[in-house]
């Protein structure tokens, strides 16, 4: 990427909002390198004028950053086991309303997860572990029967396996034994035969088998999977539906553990989990784990991964939500988590509100105007990306946006992705206020 002087960032908005946007570059999911601050001693940050940054105050805000991702986490489990017990209420009498009710808790559910993933790309802990949570785009012919038209992606061995018809399926010279679906032998199908679109697990797993294939392209419609399809005996479709019902439990089962494990590395008061470690660095170290998720979420995985890809191809096979076009929603969330970490605020699963010191109330002591100009850039992003909510509740979803031929569609996509590259370079100079001169969030390989 080249890197362009801050105060270009509005001129360069302009322009992408204007031309579009650059070549293709697709992967599955951006891939942060870890800080190169983050494991070496900091010195309290001074700005340009020789200001610093209390200590003390960059502690506490750490120190609350730390109960915000806690309390996410805890949000994220707690609705993935309301998920759960709508899946298993849904498999004990599947029909049209227990069907829809498992969809309405899979959309909870995405809320506060949704506004976790600012936090993965500064922690390695959490960015190891992301991928069996909600890796996507996934090639759903490894899970179960796809429609006569699928193609899954080029190269992939496992891409029409279909694990819930066969007991024993073949990917090049492998043949793997999937006799018993469980959550350990689906999270070990990950990744299988080396190709990254074999996706066994996760929310978006869940999302296929709930909703099935979106076949509608980028008209009107998500998927349509009938809950004939988890029937057994009179009246079933879809073939192996044990063998599905199985699926879809192991799968959710697998989702619950995971957050759990997640809620664990960041839960107070343990002296030897994630979160006691992350304490006892320098506070310069955390400020810059804070920054560095909030530009990598904003710039290579939001503007660039999860619009830009879609965007330029035209493609729904590239959006985030695919099956239950819930995409909207997914970036609207991304993004309330980097305005979240940079405000102190988080809005919980219950309807109460967390607040505390905050990124903001540190920025504000150094240089008042960046803070504002951050501030104002976080918000007018989240405008941005409401425009795409309020289209989805009228009807036009993400995939048709981003159709060819849709200009005015496709412009609310660029405007949300000029936005969001803007913020980023917000996030930047905030950082620099703070001493952080180098922040370099990852861009995922793409140019803006």
């Amino acid at each position: 990427m080249i890197r362009l002087p801050l105060a270009t960032a509005s001129l360069l908005a302009i322009a992408i909002s204007l031309a579009g946007c650059g070549d293709k570059d697709k992967e599955k999911t951006a891939t942060a390198p870890t800080p190169a601050a983050a494991t070496t001693p900091a010195t309290p940050a001074t700005d340009a004028s020789g200001a610093q940054v209390n200590d003390a105050a960059a502690k506490a805000v750490v120190a609350h950053y730390a109960d915000m991702v806690h309390a996410v986490y805890s949000d994220a489990e707690s609705t993935a086991k309301t998920l759960q017990t709508a899946i298993d209420a849904f498999l004990a009498k599947p029909n049209a309303d227990t069907l829809k009710a498992a969809r309405e808790a899979w959309i909870a559910a995405r809320v506060p997860y949704l506004q976790s993933e600012v936090f993965r790309f500064g922690n390695t802990i959490i960015d190891d572990w992301e991928g069996q949570v909600n890796a996507w785009p996934l090639d759903e012919g490894l899970i179960d029967y796809v429609d006569a038209t699928y193609s899954g992606a080029l190269g992939n061995p496992g891409a029409n396996a279909n694990i819930i018809a066969n007991t024993q399926i073949q990917v090049g010279e492998d043949k793997i034994d999937v006799t018993e679906i469980t959550p350990e032998t689906l999270a070990s199908l990950n990744e299988l035969g080396g190709s990254e679109a074999n996706v066994a697990t996760g929310y978006h797993a869940i999302e296929f088998l709930l909703w099935g294939q979106d076949l509608n392209g980028t008209g009107p419609g998500a998927g349509d999977r009938p809950a004939s399809d988890y029937l057994e005996g009179e009246g079933a479709t879809g073939g192996h539906n044990d063998r599905r019902r199985a699926y879809l439990k192991a799968v959710t089962q697998l989702l619950v553990n995971d957050l759990t494990e997640m809620v664990g590395n960041w839960a107070p008061n343990v002296p030897d989990n994630y979160r006691a470690s992350l304490e006892a660095e320098p506070a310069q170290n955390g400020l810059r784990k804070m920054l560095f998720g909030m530009g990598s979420l904003s710039l290579g995985e939001l503007a660039g991964e999860r619009m830009k890809v879609s965007l330029e191809a035209n493609s729904p096979e590239d959006e985030q939500d695919c099956f239950s076009d819930n995409t909207h929603n997914s970036h609207f969330y991304d993004a309330k988590g980097i305005r979240n970490v940079y405000l102190g605020e988080y809005v919980r699963a219950d309807g109460s509100k967390m607040t505390g010191p905050s990124l903001s109330s540190l920025v504000v002591v150094v240089d008042p105007v960046t803070d504002a100009t951050l501030k104002s850039d976080l918000a007018d992003t989240e405008a941005k990306i409401q425009v795409m909510v309020d289209l989805a509740n009228k009807g036009e979803h993400y995939d048709q946006l981003i159709a060819a031929g849709n200009e005015a569609g496709n412009q609310v996509v660029r405007d949300a992705i000029a936005a969001l590259v803007k913020q980023t370079a917000a996030i930047e100079q905030a950082a620099g206020k703070l001493g952080i001169s180098d922040l370099n969030p990852d861009n995922a390989d793409h140019e803006f």
